[in-house]
């Protein structure tokens, strides 16, 4: 049974959610405050965190912030970030910061139940991909060591180590896979569940800056524009 952490200050949408979400055998613990989030998270460890942006105590993107930058505590917790506003640049803001998805207020819950089962499908993949053919293994490329089974990247010659997001891994798995190859926006989105326009191009900022030396001016993961992206490095895959 998966566990989901809701902090949202609206006590009644805490209970309807609650509601909905154990019809599909999902156990749900709520959260009015960002203390009260965090004092859950650390003793039950969700598969995953749906979070309002408007909050008392701190908002829904410093507690997103937070999280991200405290990977060691809170590992590679998939977010939902939840807001009153519809404006693409908040959720621009959401994804910036780590999170995994995205979903303006009103919504019908059957709607955010997709979302969830789609965040959860991604992370299966990551971890059929992670124990498949490259079980054990780690991709090596430019001066990176990427480890799926940990999600993290360590540089090979100093002393770098980031832990990425299930977005972040996604994506870098499907460059991995296919170094050299132009993928397209649509490939590399599928399975997401927000494709809207600036989804990718957020994702793939937030890789760059973690890889590339200059991330304003990109070699190793390049813009083909008008057909995808493009790693342009080869990768090996090693004990």
């Amino acid at each position: 049974m998966k566990q989901i952490l809701i902090i949202d200050d609206d006590e009644k949408l805490g209970q309807l959610l609650t509601q909905y979400l154990e019809r599909y055998d999902m156990k749900v613990s709520v959260a009015m405050a960002p203390g009260k989030g965090f004092e859950i998270l650390k003793k039950l460890k969700p598969d995953l965190l749906i979070l309002d942006v408007m909050l008392p105590e701190k908002d829904g993107f410093e507690v997103c912030r937070e999280i991200r930058a405290k990977s060691s505590i809170y590992g590679h917790l998939p977010i939902l970030m939840l807001t009153a506003h519809a404006e693409v640049t908040d959720r621009i803001v959401g994804l910036e910061l780590g999170a995994d998805d995205y979903l303006p207020k009103p919504f019908e819950p059957r709607e955010l139940v997709a979302r969830v089962n789609s965040l959860f499908r991604r992370l299966e993949h990551i971890n059929h991909v992670s124990h498949s053919g490259n079980k054990d293994r780690k991709a090596r490329f430019a001066d990176w060591v990427y480890d799926p089974n940990t999600l993290t990247l360590y540089h090979q010659t100093q002393p770098l180590s980031y832990e990425l997001s299930s977005a972040e891994a996604t994506l870098l798995n499907r460059l991995l896979q296919a170094p050299r190859q132009v993928l397209s926006r649509d490939q590399l989105l599928h399975g997401f569940a927000d494709p809207f326009d600036r989804s990718i191009d957020v994702r793939m900022s937030r890789l760059r800056k973690k890889v590339e030396t200059d991330p304003k001016h990109p070699t190793l993961i390049k813009t083909i524009y008008g057909a995808g992206y493009i790693l342009t490095c080869e990768v090996s895959w090693q004990a």
